[in-house]
């Protein structure tokens, strides 16, 4: 028979930033919501979508820095749940993308805690539809990879650059500020041409995001020049020179899906 005094854990990918990108599933998931613990890339706009009386537990990860351990955020999930409580656990862009949402449900149902996944629209996504650059393009990349930039405790990056040195591939980097340099040789070291376009989005979907168009040799100057804030998403292939193309789409005005 199932323990009526446990409590559940949503695993919520809370999107880019940009709180209208959120699911349906996802705001009424939140809205019954006990306790959220919450990352840092989690938007204050999404934040504040919580109700009023629900506990807030922040667990935000910094680079060199995890004031909250991986460890402790699994022990905390699995207390809060046996307290009886609802509990969202909300990520930035999607829990399944770079988000440890499985290490974290692994861990929930070991201890018997009833948990499910609500997808969010990960960072890559929002990033396209607000800077014009298509992951996809026909007759300019026939796929898209995600890649992390990072490895955990600063782990050599070993990846494979023969295959990541695709001409028809869109490479899209996540939580690589701090290695770009290294990852762009890397690719022009493994046959990827030095012109090859490229960009930098930082905070995407957000009134806050800042886009820097380049090419692979000089992104990393060109990230750097800018000191473009958290998160950083860099994108490299050729569809990047659509969006040059289509800057003005960032731009379209909050109001005119009133009128739709």
């Amino acid at each position: 028979m199932k323990d009526l005094t446990i409590g559940t854990v949503f695993l919520i990918g809370a999107g880019p930033g940009d709180p209208d990108l959120l699911t349906v599933k996802a705001v009424r998931a939140l809205d019954r919501a006990d306790v959220v613990v919450y990352d840092r890339l989690v938007s204050p706009e999404i934040l504040a979508l919580a109700p009023l009386g629900a506990k807030r537990i922040d667990v935000g990860k910094m680079p060199k820095c995890h004031k909250v351990p991986q460890d402790q955020i699994n022990e905390t999930l699995v207390r809060l749940a046996r307290q009886g409580r609802t509990v969202v656990r909300l990520k930035g862009g999607d829990p399944l993308i770079f988000g440890r949402g499985s290490e974290e449900a692994a861990e929930l149902r070991a201890a018997g805690i009833p948990c499910c996944y609500i997808p969010g629209i990960t960072a890559a996504q929002g990033a396209a539809s607000t800077t014009g650059v298509p992951l996809t393009h026909r007759g300019l990349a026939t796929g898209v990879r995600y890649v992390t930039g990072h490895r955990a405790a600063d782990a050599t990056l070993d990846l494979d650059w023969f295959s990541l040195a695709s001409g028809d591939t869109t490479l899209v980097i996540y939580m690589g500020a701090a290695n770009i340099g290294e990852i762009a040789g890397n690719l022009m070291a493994h046959g990827l041409p030095a012109d090859t376009p490229a960009m930098a989005v930082s905070q995407a979907t957000t009134p806050r995001q800042q886009t820097v168009f380049s090419r692979l040799d000089r992104l990393n100057g060109d990230a750097a020049i800018a000191d473009l804030p958290a998160p950083v998403l860099f994108f490299v292939g050729q569809t990047v020179s659509l969006g040059e193309e289509a800057e003005t789409l960032a731009e379209f005005p909050d109001n005119a899906l009133a009128h739709v």
